[in-house]
């Protein structure tokens, strides 16, 4: 695909969501079932994975640990957003890599430490290009992927989160 044919693509799309912002909000889902021992199986749009604790709580690592699932959220969202950016501003890119790599505490989530964190200490994205383009174009690049990533904007905002249980009760 070239700049030409994506900006088409979208150009339809873009003057929908400023003409009608509403129409721009969409709710996306996920669902999963809770499984035998600790396990939640989670429906994608392609495939079922069953989701489990890490070996360093005591997991088997026959299951996908949640924080795996999450830095290959990060992964394959970074990895599309650079590819549509690199298309849209005609940016020569040959092929690439997209790793993320992220540092847990275990201390915080098997509550041996009320003071280790919960969660990522920190997590690092990295993107490997081949690619003949100047320095400040692959920082534009960057720059860009970093701002329409959809999950890296989530991951470093504050987003808002809430939690509830709704109980079905079978008496």
């Amino acid at each position: 695909m070239n700049a030409d044919k994506l900006k088409k693509i979208q150009q339809p799309l873009k003057e929908k969501y400023r003409d009608n912002p509403e129409a721009a909000l969409i709710t996306l889902r996920a669902s999963g079932k809770i499984g035998e021992g600790i396990s939640c199986r989670v429906e994608t749009g392609r495939a079922m994975i069953e989701a489990g604790l890490h070996p360093a709580t005591d997991g088997t690592g026959m299951l996908a640990c949640s924080g795996d699932l999450l830095l290959e959220a990060l992964v394959a969202c970074a990895g599309v957003t650079l590819s549509a950016v690199a298309t849209a501003i005609a940016f020569d890119l040959i092929d690439g890599m997209v790793k993320a790599e992220g540092d847990l505490d275990f201390r915080g989530t098997l509550g041996v430490d009320k003071e280790a964190k919960v969660g990522f200490k920190n997590i690092r994205l990295t993107f490997q290009l081949n690619t003949s383009e100047t320095k400040e174009r692959v920082e534009t690049l960057l720059k860009l992927t970093e701002r329409y990533c959809v999950v890296y904007q989530t991951l470093i905002s504050a987003t808002d989160v809430a939690a509830e249980i709704i109980v079905q009760s079978n008496a």
